[in-house]
């Protein structure tokens, strides 16, 4: 996975204007941006762009970008 293409495609769901001021490390739900749209806008990035599906019980484990770019790679 293209872990840039992937953190542009985040930052494009939450509407982030800065993409670069987004790394894998960087704990999203203490953004701004960040709430229930925004969780919605990811889960349909998610199914969208990479045919994941997440439950919530596992998407509220996330703590990081890195974390769910983890768990895209296992699940592919």
């Amino acid at each position: 996975m293209d872990e840039k293409m992937f953190i542009e495609a985040f930052a494009e769901a939450l509407e982030v204007e800065s993409p670069s001021s987004l790394s894998l490390t960087t704990e999203f739900q203490k953004l701004d941006e960040w709430d229930s749209m925004a969780y919605l806008s990811v889960i349909a990035m998610l199914d969208e762009k990479y045919d994941i599906q997440i439950e919530n019980a596992d998407f509220i484990k996330f703590v990081t970008i890195g974390d769910i770019v983890k768990y895209i790679s296992s699940n592919k």
